[in-house]
């Protein structure tokens, strides 16, 4: 094990943090969810910095369109298909061999989410969708986890810390998900790679806070930034007063409480969609590689399977999720998991 004082040396000199910070960092445990541009980044700072333990949660794989602003994968992670979480969990325990570093290849929901946020003392949104954010929201409320959230797109971004009884939690800021039609995609606006790493970095400073106790200099406001124009924005937040906020207020928790099923979901910026089962149920690969090559040229490896049928590129992983790239189309997904995976 290396030492500390020699490791860390230059941020233990940084008054805010100091030797008592980096002891805490080192025993803390921080869940980031989505290791797209903005929870890879957060997630190399967080393990370079000594954070103790890291567990990563992702749905998708590396791909090529991913590496302009994806800074922690490399070609040869899209081209072996590597999940995002298996590549980030490799790639940083490179850097910092005495994190305990943890990867799950799964899609967040309200299933498995006591189990994969179990004993966090913070989390990280690197999620591209509202549903799962106010997932994370509410279980964090409930446990009294604090979290950080984070969006980019084309040149923009915004991120707030949210401290469970004392600021304002996702709901108060956005009491429901933004109407599609108001609300581009890096599919539909396209995103520079600097602003996801701006967010990220601003995210990681907040975790780095949370962590090492520096409660006072949390921030309290929503930080927007316009990359493109070269402005930064900070609009003060406050929680909504008594129960007016159902989450942090009334202590209601319908995303928490809502029941899981079969869904399918496009993907931000990926011209694709996540069909999921109703229940999770564990794939044979092996086997389905196997009956799948008489649909075309397969390839596989341990965490999942990988063809291209009727112009589309269906993977599907262990845990019986399936992406299906190609189309944004819903039905077509959910009929061509149906043909080629069954139901």
């Amino acid at each position: 094990m290396s030492d500390p004082s020699q490791r860390y040396a230059r941020q233990i000199r940084f008054a805010g943090l100091g030797a008592a910070g980096q002891r805490r960092l080192e025993k803390a445990c921080v869940v980031v969810v989505g290791l797209g541009a903005l929870g890879s980044v957060s997630a190399t700072f967080l393990a370079r910095a000594g954070v103790g333990r890291l567990r990563l949660v992702d749905r998708d794989v590396v791909d090529l369109s991913n590496l302009h602003r994806q800074i922690l994968y490399t070609e040869a992670d899209a081209a072996g298909s590597l999940p995002k979480a298996v590549a980030a969990a490799a790639h940083l325990g490179q850097a910092n061999s005495e994190v305990q570093i943890a990867a799950a290849v799964e899609d967040l929901t309200t299933g498995n989410i006591d189990r994969l946020l179990a004993g966090a003392d913070a989390v990280v949104d690197g999620t591209d969708n509202f549903e799962t954010r106010f997932l994370i929201n509410e279980w964090c409320v409930r446990e009294g986890v604090s979290w950080v959230y984070g969006a980019a797109v084309g040149a923009y971004g915004i991120t707030f810390p949210v401290v469970p009884g004392q600021t304002p939690c996702l709901t108060c800021v956005f009491e429901e998900a933004p109407p599609p039609e108001l609300s581009p995609t890096c599919e539909t606006a396209g995103v520079v790679g600097p602003i996801t790493g701006a967010v990220a970095s601003l995210q990681a400073g907040e975790v780095l806070k949370i962590l090492a106790g520096g409660e006072a200099e949390i921030s309290r406001a929503l930080t927007i930034l316009d990359m493109w124009n070269g402005r930064v924005q900070q609009v003060e937040l406050s929680r909504r007063p008594g129960a007016a906020c159902p989450v942090c207020g009334a202590g209601r928790f319908p995303h928490l409480e809502a029941e899981a099923g079969s869904g399918a979901i496009r993907l931000c910026g990926r011209n694709a969609v996540q069909v999921s089962p109703q229940l999770g149920r564990a794939v044979d690969l092996a086997a389905l590689a196997s009956r799948l090559q008489a649909a075309g040229e397969v390839t596989r490896n341990r965490y999942l399977v990988r063809v291209q049928v009727e112009g589309c590129d269906l993977t599907v992983f262990a845990d019986g999720r399936s992406l299906v790239a190609g189309t944004e189309d819903p039905a077509v997904a959910r009929s061509l998991v149906a043909r080629y995976v069954g139901g």
